[in-house]
């Protein structure tokens, strides 16, 4: 096993000055006493730190200091019931490595005024020394490599060689350099199906997965939103929680949004995580942001994206219980945005939208999931099943048009309910895809091989006057002329088949708009 390290200097100094404030203020503890102020039960708080949770007084230094003292001596933190803890202005990070109960305390945020609006407020992470590992060449879907690291090992592997996921659109960019994340056993398995094949690797990153797992239970967090001025481009804003520890779940947090005027810009996710595996956020509630316009890439206007939950390169990301009010508020971003994940799981969550922007692969399901306007959104490869849910999208499923609307293999609907657009009118399509075949992602592009329906009720009663029934798809290219040149073609659905299929209108449901995609997908059961 590597051997954990101690906290950061940083974190440590914050102690030390923080102990000293406290023997040169009035009526302090000793730093000898305060290291010994753990109660009986072995359990840090932050009041033994100088925390006075009376929501006015920056409590944010003194529980840096708790969670450094309980990261060195291995010991879970437990904030006071009725407190209010003020998490001030300065860029500070408490790191958290060991249990975390907040149960019913309450946080405010003051985002209207911070030091450094980039500097998370808590990083979860591991005491682990990273491994270092000799990876130079992978191919897709391998499922074993000669390595045999000391311990289980969250891995990355980047080849600089390639670029993927060239967007298109008014965020248009020149994409992000070749990368898969995915276990590494300590017998050499993979978990994680690799989606690339890599000639040449130019970086690999492993960390090691922290065998006992890591709990944080509760807190009700409040942010008063920021009002940083309007400029060109996107400025995230952190001010979160920011998660690069496996085997860490989050549960029965709470978080809302106040204070938000005409201007402001966006946040990444108030529960980030990166760079990990095996995380699950279980019964948390979670806020839209309000929705905020910039100058993007291609120099027009666009609406800047701000997310509630955010999960970057992660191994095995579940989210159990997890809702939002509101999921029908268009003023609201959709709360939840992922990126290079493997193994996606949403079971009994009720928010305004799911998306993986640049791919998830493995599996991605939802069950018993209620998805508000923004709907469920998906990029990718794999099997993407979507069961017991209501969609309140403008479509049942999305494929990102400024990703290439890809999805690599199947998708499978069962006993769920579609409200297209929150019950706006409109014509429905149950999965919408763009691709003219014109534009070079990076890699091919592929409608679903084959789309299974097994149990879907459409609500479409508020349809268009002229409305002959919904179809299944859109059509993929109708933007440009039928005789432009396709440099990059666009593969289309081969099979779908249909059972327990029904309306509210009582019409049948359509192939699509596009005559040459009607004639080429063989649809089984339509009728």
């Amino acid at each position: 096993m590597p051997t954990p390290r101690p906290p950061s200097g940083t974190a440590l100094q914050l102690l030390y000055a923080v102990l000293i404030l406290l023997v040169s203020a009035a009526g302090p503890a000793s730093a000898e006493d305060t290291a010994k102020a753990v109660p009986a039960d072995g359990v840090v708080r932050y009041e033994a730190f100088g925390a006075v949770g009376d929501g006015v007084v920056d409590d944010l230094p003194a529980i840096v200091a708790a969670h450094a003292f309980a990261n060195t001596h291995g010991l879970p933190v437990k904030s006071q019931p009725d407190a209010t803890y003020h998490l001030g202005r300065r860029a500070l990070t408490a790191i958290i490595a060991t249990d975390t109960d907040w149960g019913s305390s309450r946080f405010t945020i003051d985002d209207t005024d911070v030091e450094n609006h980039r500097e998370p407020l808590f990083a979860v992470r591991s005491l682990l020394e990273p491994v270092k590992l000799d990876i130079t060449r992978l191919v897709r879907d391998q499922g074993r490599l000669d390595v045999r690291p000391p311990t289980d090992c969250w891995v990355r592997v980047e080849s600089e060689a390639r670029r993927r996921y060239i967007r298109k659109g008014l965020n248009q960019n020149n994409g992000t350099p070749q990368r898969d994340c995915f276990i590494l056993r300590r017998d050499g398995r993979i978990e994680g199906a690799i989606d690339w094949d890599y000639e040449t690797i130019t970086k690999v990153e492993a960390h090691p997965i922290d065998e006992r797992p890591l709990t944080i239970t509760g807190g009700v967090f409040t942010t008063l939103a920021n009002r940083m001025k309007q400029e060109v481009g996107y400025n995230y804003w952190a001010r979160n929680i920011v998660i690069t520890r496996s085997n860490t779940t989050v549960e029965g947090l709470t978080h809302h949004v106040t204070g938000e005027t005409e201007v402001g810009h966006p946040y990444r996710g108030f529960l980030a995580s990166s760079n990990c595996a095996n995380i699950t956020l279980r019964d948390c509630f979670v806020t839209g942001h309000k929705t905020y316009k910039t100058i993007g890439s291609a120099g027009a206007p666009v609406s800047m994206g701000t997310y509630d939950v955010h999960a970057n390169d992660v191994v095995n990301f579940t989210m159990i219980g997890v809702r939002m009010d509101n999921i029908c508020d268009t003023t609201r971003w959709g709360v939840i945005a992922t990126n290079f994940c493997k193994n996606i799981l949403l079971e009994n969550c009720t928010v305004s939208r799911m998306d993986t922007h640049q791919g998830v692969s493995g599996t991605y399901t939802l069950r018993g999931c209620t998805l508000g306007h923004a709907g469920l959104n998906a990029i990718g490869r794999g099997t993407l099943t979507v069961e017991n849910c209501t969609i309140r999208g403008r479509s049942f499923i999305n494929l990102r048009t400024d990703y290439g609307s890809t999805w690599e293999g199947t998708v499978v609907i069962r006993d769920s309910t579609w409200l297209p657009a929150c019950g706006e009118k409109l014509q429905p399509h149950l999965i919408s895809v763009s691709n003219d075949g014109r534009h070079d992602f990076g890699y091919p592009c592929f409608m679903p091989q084959t789309v299974v329906i097994d149990g879907l009720a459409i609500d479409d009663s508020n349809h268009p006057d002229d409305y002959a029934g919904p179809f299944l798809f859109t059509d993929p290219d109708s933007t440009v002329p039928a005789t432009a040149a396709r440099p990059f073609p666009y593969r289309m659905t081969e099979h779908v088949t249909i059972s327990r299929l029904t309306t509210t209108s009582g019409l049948k449901v359509r192939t699509s708009p596009d005559a040459e995609l009607t004639a080429r997908v063989h649809v089984v059961g339509a009728d």
